[in-house]
């Protein structure tokens, strides 16, 4: 097996590095050829997997979290490249939504060792696919907020950041159209998942799944900035949903519209609304317990 070791080296802390050592060895001692890239951003990283590719290979392995993975996925999609993912990052919901191990090299690595696969669907979101939740509204805005920090770092920042946007926010208005039919409201947030978490285990799309075909959209209604913060640590366990002021629904391509906002796909900037996105069922084909 001709596999690649994609490692993003400033996941997890900067521990990627490490990790992608001792799943390089683990993965030689079941039989595969490893080659191990490591990117000084992410462009040189690109450009590096796209030589691997040209040259042949079976598997791609990254070692790193949401954003690795989502960089890729434009390379890989409707390929016979099998993506397998070694967690190291730092939200992790990709790995979460596949059941992969978490924390533990040795067990993940065990996964691809085995070679159990499944085709996976994605979202393909303007020119971008998207493995999770594409998000906008209240969580984009706080994500444009903190990108736009230099100080602090790491996760402090964006808590800063969610205090500072929760002073001055104020529900947007959205034209959402799904499989043709448009629905103006006004909304907190709207989340169109492939997968059902974002943020590190925020589980805003409850009820997604990977497999089937489908966009599971979820729109948070407007409500007071009190309730807002009532309602949203029960995003970690899913029992959001069953706020009134929560709407779910499904479809096969949705367009978001609303002015001024940024819509965000696994975690990453993905631009401006106005946004089309489509389930592509099958698009990927991917290691599983």
């Amino acid at each position: 097996m001709r596999t690649t070791l994609l490692v993003n080296p400033a996941s997890g802390h900067r521990k990627a590095v490490g990790i992608g050592a001792e799943a390089a060895e683990l993965l030689i001692e079941a039989g595969h050829q490893v080659q191990t890239i490591i990117g000084s951003d992410a462009q040189d990283a690109e450009t590096q997997l796209a030589a691997a590719i040209d040259h042949g290979l079976d598997n791609i392995i990254v070692v790193g979290g949401d954003g690795g993975t989502h960089g890729i996925l434009d390379q890989i999609a409707h390929t016979d490249i099998t993506l397998g993912l070694i967690p190291a990052g730092t939200g992790n919901d990709t790995a979460r939504a596949l059941n992969l191990p978490m924390k533990d090299v040795k067990a993940a690595v065990g996964v691809i060792a085995r070679g159990r696969t499944k085709q996976i669907d994605l979202a393909r979101a303007g020119d971008s696919y998207v493995m999770t939740v594409v998000a906008s509204g209240f969580d984009s805005k706080v994500s444009e907020r903190a990108n736009a920090m230099r100080w602090p770092r790491g996760n402090i920042r964006y808590n800063i950041a969610l205090v500072a946007e929760l002073r001055v926010f104020k529900p947007l208005p959205f034209a959402i159209e799904l499989d043709g039919e448009i629905l103006e409201t006004g909304a907190m947030l709207v989340a169109v998942g492939n997968g059902p978490s974002f943020g590190g285990g925020m589980r805003i799309c409850e009820g997604a799944e990977l497999d089937d075909g489908l966009l599971d959209i979820v729109i948070i209604k407007p409500i007071s900035k009190v309730e807002l913060i009532k309602v949203f640590p029960k995003v970690y366990k899913g029992t959001h949903v069953s706020h009134p002021a929560v709407v779910q629904c499904r479809a096969r391509r949705v367009k978001l519209s609303s002015p001024g906002i940024v819509a965000y796909g696994d975690g990453e900037r993905l631009g401006p609304l106005p946004l089309d996105i489509e389930a592509d069922p099958g698009a990927l084909r991917v290691f599983v317990p």
